[in-house]
């Protein structure tokens, strides 16, 4: 597939849909190139059409790409791993995983350096 600059959120959509399927690649498989150039094209488009917030709360901006994307809780959910555990990191009851991170990062595309900030949990 021969990629270029990402112009449009159809476009971005697409990029993110292919990284999913090849995000497993290893170095020397055909696709590790692909994978690594989508990576790239995928952030330069997020740092161009995000509004920046220096250095978001974790929670905060889950929630604000929740509303961005149409997400409801189930949707996180079934992203990391429970309606419940969503429940609770939503209403932050819980501390988000490191697996949770990466699925998050992976499907949502919120960076891991976002999502791994310290944050107040709910007293």
């Amino acid at each position: 597939m021969n990629w270029t600059i990402i112009k449009n959120e159809k476009d971005y959509k697409r990029a993110l849909n292919r990284l999913d399927e090849i995000f497993d690649s290893k170095k020397g498989d055909s696709t590790f190139d692909e994978a690594e150039l989508l990576v790239l094209l995928i952030e330069k488009y997020e740092l161009e059409t995000e509004p920046t917030i220096p250095n978001p709360d974790p929670i905060e901006y889950l929630k604000y790409k929740m509303e961005q994307t149409n997400l409801r809780n189930k949707d996180i959910g079934e992203i990391i791993g429970g309606k419940s555990k969503a429940s609770e990191i939503l209403n932050r009851k819980r501390r988000l995983t490191l697996s949770m991170i990466r699925k998050l990062n992976k499907t949502l595309g919120i960076s891991a350096e976002t999502l791994i900030k310290e944050y107040e949990l709910a007293k």
